[in-house]
């Protein structure tokens, strides 16, 4: 399995799409930023990141002072650090007021209309709630926009049709639309990762380009495919094809860690996914993620969780929603 797939495996992932709209120019939306939201999208979520899918028309959307960006269909823009922003019809208009946030989101997807009569745009919001750390790793170096076109893909057509699809399906009495359109949104958030990873940018750092650059790339496939093994600096640059200073200054570049640094975080976050969702004794968990004694392993989590393993577990348990 390579590194994303794996990756995606243990990120717990909770999707939805939450607005279907269609507007006419001239108009503006605001988007609050992304921890504001998170109670009333997804409660208890570490971090949510929200997208936007435009299937009909065009529109912009503004993020700070940055320019405005010019999106059409097809495009769908993510925003990985949860930024603030508005989608619009024409840079510089005031977004437009409305009901409280906590009524607009109480039905979901929220059907919404509105505007001055013009051009129109369709476009669907939708968020990806994970794991703040796993999060942390597989969004790391991405800027506070990303944009790509599903249209691209071999997977856009389908993707497109499915979400019309799925949305026409929540509004009927049949039961299961609404889980249909939150794995929908958890297949959309994959794919925009894959049409970015893919882009060839010069300059652009972070644990995606990595994955997609051969050296990084191998090395990083190597480590999730086994990281019980006792990998050494060597071991990984001739897995690599290359040398150990040349994997090790690209690797630092890109992903932003050592080699074995990233190996010891990519343990410690595989051992939390086994203490959450298993029951597995912490001896089998220490050895499944490559350490040979339970204090060598509880020494690492403590490092890197602030607690041993039994406590971090029990608090985990705790923390979780009863029935």
């Amino acid at each position: 399995m390579d590194a994303l797939s794996e990756t995606l495996r243990v990120v717990r992932l909770v999707g939805a799409i939450f607005i279907n709209a269609r507007f006419s120019a001239p108009w503006c939306y605001q988007s609050p930023r992304a921890d504001s939201v998170a109670p009333l999208l997804e409660p208890g979520a570490e971090r949510v990141v929200i997208f936007h899918l435009i299937t009909a028309g065009e529109c912009f959307v503004e993020l700070g002072h940055a320019s405005p960006v010019h999106l059409v269909a097809g495009d769908v823009v993510l925003f990985p650090q949860g930024h603030a922003h508005r989608m619009t019809s024409q840079p510089g208009l005031p977004p437009a007021t409305g009901g409280r946030l906590d009524q607009v989101l109480a039905r979901r997807p929220r059907q919404l209309a509105y505007g001055g009569g013009g051009a129109i745009t369709r476009l669907v919001c939708g968020y990806l709630a994970c794991d703040a750390r796993l999060a942390d790793m597989l969004l790391a170096g991405l800027p506070p926009l990303v944009r790509v076109n599903v249209r691209e893909s071999s997977a856009g057509p389908w993707l497109e049709a499915s979400v019309r699809y799925a949305l026409s399906e929540a509004k009927s009495p049949r039961p299961g639309g609404e889980g249909v359109l939150a794995k929908l949104a958890e297949v959309l958030f994959i794919e925009v990762l894959r049409l970015y990873m893919n882009e060839q940018t010069e300059g652009r750092t972070g644990w995606l380009v990595g994955l997609g650059d051969r050296i990084v790339g191998t090395a990083l496939n190597a480590l999730h495919r086994c990281p019980a093994q006792a990998w050494t600096l060597e071991d990984l640059a001739r897995t690599a094809g290359t040398s150990r200073s040349v994997l090790a200054e690209r690797f630092q570049q890109m992903v932003g860690s050592s080699p074995m640094q990233y190996l010891t975080q990519w343990r410690m976050l595989l051992a939390a996914n086994l203490l959450r969702r298993s029951n597995a004794p912490l001896a089998r968990i220490a050895e499944d993620v490559g350490y040979q004694t339970d204090t060598a392993f509880s020494r690492a989590f403590r490092r890197e969780f602030g607690a041993p393993p039994a406590a971090w577990r029990r608090n985990q348990l705790r923390r979780q929603p009863a029935g």
